[in-house]
């Protein structure tokens, strides 16, 4: 491979984190301001907690979805009993006791994670690759994934197994039991999305770090170098996609959220031009009065 072939594959994902990842996050890439300046890789503040809330909500993200399809489970469900559990205050105490469980579990990032010298006056924030941490953090992040995609299949089976049951029942006896409403559907179906969205885009990333911690002991050429850079970069973009595209999976599968959303935004203009009438009319008013007093004025 040329130099110029290992140019191209860095520059892939230099190209894909700086025009696609703008339009994905909306306000540009977390952590940095502009290009190529990371500030974290200067303060060792900024470095821990940066990287701890990256973990910690990188993990709520599909702990959340979890949640959902279980509420979204048992309400589908035809059992009257079973349906009961789907509450806010159930809902309230779940969210909060996963949250903090995360929240103690990821303590050690901020014990281990710290800025390194890769090169003289080159510094990065990052967890020590030569000792044991890093493959624990590559194990133990696979091992969660395959175990968040496993989950989120199971509950998206049985959940598709509840619905399809609903849908053989007679409308005649329908009225015996809680039927989903079309909200109820629109909301399902944009939970399936997600879940086939996390764990396509999550896969390929976990599996490579596993790869990573692997062979992390075997010396690479050049070639292997500019194919593992390429990798790397390419599986933060990929593991990133998840998190941002819950607006656009809601706005494309939703039409009770295209609603509201049409329903937002008329509201907005509506006001703006409410307030735009108000302005032209006052400075009408002030025109006609000035006229007046303009006229009344004795000689």
């Amino acid at each position: 491979m040329t130099s110029v072939d290992i140019d191209i594959l860095n520059n892939i994902c230099i190209y894909l984190h700086r025009y696609i990842s703008p339009i994905l996050y909306i306000i540009g890439n977390y952590g940095t301001i502009g290009y190529n300046i990371y500030l974290h890789n200067s303060s060792i503040i900024l470095c821990k907690i940066s990287y701890y809330v990256t973990f910690l909500f990188g993990s709520l993200f599909p702990n959340n979805i979890i949640l959902a399809s279980i509420d979204r489970l048992l309400i589908s469900s035809q059992n009257t009993d079973t349906r009961l559990y789907s509450s806010k205050r159930l809902a309230y105490f779940s969210i909060s006791t996963s949250t903090l469980l995360w929240i103690i579990f990821y303590i050690h990032v901020l014990i281990k994670i710290n800025i390194y010298e890769i090169y003289p006056f080159v510094f990065i924030c990052y967890y020590e690759t030569s000792g044991f941490y890093f493959e624990f953090i590559s194990y133990s992040n696979f091992i969660i994934v395959i175990c968040f995609s496993i989950i989120l299949i199971i509950l998206s089976i049985l959940t598709f197994k509840n619905v399809r049951d609903i849908r053989t029942v007679s409308r005649q006896h329908r009225h015996q039991f809680r039927t989903m409403n079309k909200k109820d559907f629109q909301l399902l179906r944009c939970l399936y999305i997600h879940n086939i969205v996390f764990i396509i885009f999550n896969i390929f990333p976990s599996a490579y770090y596993v790869y990573l911690a692997a062979t992390k002991s075997q010396t690479r050429t050049l070639y292997q170098q500019a194919i593992d850079n390429f990798l790397n970069g390419f599986s933060i973009f990929l593991h990133h996609i998840p998190y941002c595209t819950s607006f656009f999976i809601f706005l494309c599968v939703s039409k009770a959220f295209r609603q509201e959303i049409k329903r937002l935004i008329y509201k907005i203009c509506g006001k703006q031009l409410r307030l735009q009438r108000e302005d032209e009319n006052r400075q009408g008013n002030n025109r006609e009065l000035n006229v007046v007093s303009i006229v009344e004025l004795p000689f």
